[in-house]
């Protein structure tokens, strides 16, 4: 039987509305961890098929008695044959449904981790452009770059040959890099025939942006802007404060003159 023909006889003009696919924790996986694949739907069905490229049609059916909006497929320990793109589909009364958007669903954990590095300082300045470089001893086909909290990769680069030292490396140009983000990656490599079968990770790498001297010399400029403007307030109120003291000491004096000329005046 052709598996891709029988698999996509499902998706037909008015059939159901196509599932939703998950997976949980996440897609990018350690090896021996457990993970729960979800296949959920608007409205209810009892039969739910599970299929892997690859492998068995259907790679697993879920059947309840009653009809429910998802069903769980769990893998209690994950391994390397477990990596690879998931799509499921379900029946109701009226037929089969669509198949859902792919899942792709990686093991890492499967070869020895490389070695990630930054060619320059682990300390760059804001506005500037970096290169990262994930170097391994075993012969990966590519290499991959992924920004810590993320599960989806940042980069991939296939694979290139250090003649000096025989080993093999991966640069990912990054930037410019900013302070408003937190720059933290990890590299993993693998082998273009197991693609969803990767390397333990890298040790975390992560890049400190400081300030450049063009923001700096600004930085200075408004601050010293800011204190010759201080200075020049409180120079005006004391100047306003002086005249205003002597306009008061004139006033002052120009009454007292008066006052003593009309006491002569009364005198005489």
């Amino acid at each position: 039987m052709d598996v891709l023909k029988e698999w996509k006889e499902p998706a037909k003009e008015g059939n159901p509305h196509k599932p939703t696919l998950s997976v949980q924790p996440g897609s990018l996986v350690a090896r021996g961890k457990q993970v729960t694949i979800l296949c959920e739907v608007t409205t209810g069905a009892q039969e739910y098929r599970l299929f892997k490229e690859g492998g068995p049609h259907p790679w697993r059916t879920k059947n309840t008695p009653k009809a429910t909006n998802k069903a769980q497929f769990l893998i209690s320990s994950i391994e390397q044959q477990h990596g690879g793109i998931y799509r499921c589909y379900y029946k109701t009364p009226s037929g089969w449904s669509e198949h859902s958007d792919p899942l792709e669903l990686v093991v890492t954990g499967l070869y020895s981790k490389p070695s990630l590095s930054i060619q320059s300082s682990t300390v760059v300045t804001s506005g500037e452009t970096v290169t990262l470089q994930c170097v391994s001893q075993l012969g990966f086909n590519r290499f991959v770059l992924t920004k810590e909290g993320e599960q989806k990769p940042s980069l991939i680069r296939d694979s290139e040959f250090i003649n000096s030292t025989g080993q093999f490396q991966g640069l990912f140009p990054m930037g410019p890099v900013i302070l408003s983000q937190r720059w933290m990656f990890r590299c993993y490599g693998y082998y273009v025939n197991s693609p969803q079968v990767w390397s333990e990770p890298s040790d975390l790498l992560e890049i400190h942006v400081s300030v450049s001297q063009h923001q700096d010399y600004t930085m200075e400029n408004l601050i010293r802007m800011g204190v010759s403007v201080f200075i020049l307030v409180i120079l005006g109120i004391l100047l306003f404060e002086a005249q205003h003291s002597q306009r008061r000491t004139q006033h002052a004096a120009g009454r007292e003159s008066s006052t003593f000329f009309m006491v002569a005046e009364t005198w005489g």
